[in-house]
């Protein structure tokens, strides 16, 4: 270990302390409402360790003895935050069905409980896999070892040999870094709060028909939404990743659309209708894409994944031959009988919460029976996909680790039991008894998904404490933590947010609703398998793409050409335009300013500084619809700011209406391009500076 990241005194080793646990708690508090609604309104969620480090940074540099490894339990508790707010791809469709309902949309110790022991479940089944997987293994793990660095170089301190300045270099560039966090998060939650007032328009957007021999005469259109978190996820995600969704877009808008749209008559306005068909049904086809590449995914691991757990067993000789206390103090995960104890436990009442759920949903004699093969099949499937999400998470990091992928086939693979099961009784899966068992599958792949969730991040943490000399258990300690703290907030936020927006296909959203497209899709599909009138013609065209897709990409890497990653592709197929086209215009000059950096003395650090901002755009958007949602909350509740002139009540903060808009476009457009080119200069002032 380098000597900047020395314990503050000898014999004594500043880790996992109560300043910052707490600290980690207020920014996993801060980080967990930004995810959640982000996640739902562009279906996406972004992650949260490198900002949190560079805030831990700042904040513990004004205390004595914060050491490296102190520094990386803030973020490894605030790292809950981007990975648990991951449950609204599922659990919002329990809203969608039309199960859960108003006032308490999602009730809070049933949400809570999803969360919190899906969550610690996800952590227990990843100590495990963490020899085989981090220690004994060369994957790459992007993101965990990004912010491995950002940590080394923000705990610098003065060069014995020379005496440098302890301010110098590493601590210019966290302060740098802060800052910039800072003003993205500003500059975003600023023009968030201008668009709220409908003074400034949101996005720029089109529907058309084709003329007649045009891909088939059919309907298409483009959405450009002025976002400025969108565009910090493009410059996360990069180029090949924007580039991709662009394709699948293509595949959505220039293909799909148009030619279903050929086959309807035309209902309503023609947006709407627009919509209306990519919802319903070309969505499915990004299901089929999503779908292939991820079991091509699994196909890909099972050997690699076979050896980790074979490595990560015989691991635990050491501890078993009574030798724990010799491993070196990186090597010390929770010992295995605990791990075995609490995953136990967790089981316990994730039974009791099934079994409560089948109850209310009016199961009869079907709840014991279902909660029974619920558990085993969230303990089964559970370890699978922690197993997987690992790898891939270390594979390709845990932004981009196809965790989409993996809740479409535990939604299909849980619906088709259930129906099997049911089928099995006597039972008829259709009418009253049709509609429980959608929910009950919703809410069993809730648990999954979050198992899968906390393991794909999981294991990317303990990477960057491999490479900062942290101590693993410790490490698991502050991620449960950070599980707690994030369950004991999702419940209200989401609750908040259907009330003031809902989601798209929520019976009674309004006309702000959120896309919470994963949620919707697998609602989609356990709807569509459960009653057996599940499009499935779409799906399978979307697998043949899909396959497609996959042979195309394996070309592509042979001939050592940049790589078109099929579930990329799958994501721009059915995430809605207001979403994909701003996230590839990120990606695009996200690149362009990456590729301005190269060669300049300051360049790595321009580029860290990058990263920053895009993650502060993305917080600073989202908090700001946050508080408009308990905002509009308060208003419908019949208690309206009296200092607010609400011209148009779709919105808490409106103050011009329709007639406003064609002014309103301009005014938006002129100011998004000049907000983002200020930012972009600021934050290579910023790189300049610290590296000088």
């Amino acid at each position: 270990m380098s000597e900047t990241a020395a314990p503050a005194k000898a014999g004594k080793r500043v880790e996992l302390t109560v300043r910052g646990v707490i600290l980690g708690a207020l920014i996993t508090v801060v980080f967990t409402a930004a995810n959640v609604f982000f996640g739902l309104k562009a279906g996406l969620t972004f992650a949260s360790s490198i900002p949190a480090t560079v805030i831990s940074m700042a904040v513990l540099r004004l205390v004595k003895n914060s050491t490296i490894q102190e520094n990386n339990i803030v973020q490894t508790v605030a790292s809950a935050a981007g990975t648990l707010s991951s449950i609204i791809f599922v659990l919002p469709g329990l809203v969608i069905v039309g199960w859960w309902k108003g006032p308490d949309y999602f009730p809070y110790w049933q949400s809570f409980g999803v969360c919190a022991l899906g969550g610690i479940l996800g952590v227990m089944y990843s100590i495990p896999l963490r020899r085989a997987l981090v220690t004994d293994s060369d994957l790459p793990y992007p993101e965990g070892v990004a912010c491995a660095e950002v940590l080394k170089v923000g705990s610098a301190g003065p060069d014995p040999a020379s005496g440098a300045d302890p301010e110098a270099g590493g601590a210019a560039e966290t302060r740098a870094g802060f800052l910039t966090v800072l003003w993205g998060s500003i500059a975003s939650a600023v023009f968030a709060l201008v668009v709220g007032t409908k003074v400034f328009a949101g996005a720029v957007a089109q529907t058309f028909r084709l003329p007649k021999g045009i891909l088939w005469g059919g309907v298409t259109g483009y959405n450009f939404t002025f976002s400025l978190a969108l565009l910090g996820v493009g410059h996360l995600v990069g180029l090949w990743v924007g580039i991709a969704m662009l394709f699948g877009v293509a595949i959505s808008w220039l293909g799909a659309v148009p030619y279903l749209s050929a086959q309807h008559v035309q209902v309503g306005e023609l947006g709407a209708f627009a919509h209306g068909v990519f919802l319903k049904e070309a969505r499915l086809v990004g299901a089929g894409i999503i779908a292939v590449a991820a079991i091509w995914t699994l196909i890909k691991l099972i050997a690699p994944i076979t050896t980790g757990l074979r490595a990560a067993l015989a691991s635990q000789k050491a501890r078993q031959g009574g030798q724990g206390a010799s491993l070196p103090i990186t090597e010390r995960d929770i010992p295995i009988g605990i791990v075995s104890i609490v995953g136990l436990i967790c089981l316990v009442p994730i039974g009791a919460q099934l079994v409560g759920f089948g109850a209310q949903g009016g199961l009869g004699a079907l709840t014991i029976p279902l909660a029974i093969g619920g558990v085993v099949f969230i303990a089964v499937m559970g370890f699978l996909v922690s197993a997987v999400c690992g790898y891939m998470a270390g594979l390709i990091g845990s932004s981009n680790s196809p965790l989409s992928g993996v809740g479409i086939l535990a939604t299909v693979a849980a619906s088709g039991l259930i129906v099997i099961g049911v089928k099995a009784t006597g039972g008829d899966p259709s009418g009253v008894l049709g509609k429980v068992m959608i929910a009950f599958t919703l809410f069993l792949v809730s648990f999954v998904f979050n198992v899968a969730a906390i393991a794909n991040n999981n294991l990317q943490d303990l990477k960057t404490g491999q490479l900062v000399e942290a101590t693993p258990w410790k490490q698991q300690v502050a991620l449960v933590i950070g599980v707690i703290i994030g369950a004991a907030v999702i419940p209200p936020i989401l609750t908040a947010l259907a009330h003031s927006n809902g989601f798209v296909g929520q019976p009674d959203a309004t006309a702000q609703a959120l896309a919470a497209p994963q949620a919707g899709l697998m609602a989609s599909l356990a709807q569509g398998v459960i009653t057996g009138d599940l499009k499935w013609p779409l799906v399978i065209a979307g697998a043949f793409i899909g396959l497609l897709l996959i042979g195309l990409d394996e070309t592509l890497g042979v001939l050592k050409q940049p790589r078109l990653a099929p579930l990329a592709v799958g994501l721009g197929v059915y995430l809605p335009q207001d979403v994909t086209l701003m996230i590839v215009v990120g990606a695009v000059l996200g690149h362009i300013y990456e590729r301005s950096m190269e060669g300049k003395s300051f360049g790595e650090a321009g580029k860290r500084l990058g990263v920053l901002m895009a993650s502060g755009l993305i917080v600073g958007e989202s908090l700001v619809g946050v508080v408009l949602a308990f905002l509009a909350g308060s208003l419908m509740k019949g208690a309206p700011l009296s200092f607010i002139h609400v011209a148009d009540p779709s919105t808490p903060i409106g103050l011009v209406g329709d007639s406003f808009a064609p002014i309103a476009t301009w005014l938006g457009l002129g100011a998004f391009v000049a907000v983002v080119a200020a930012l972009y200069a600021y934050v290579s002032r910023q790189a300049r500076s610290a590296g000088a």
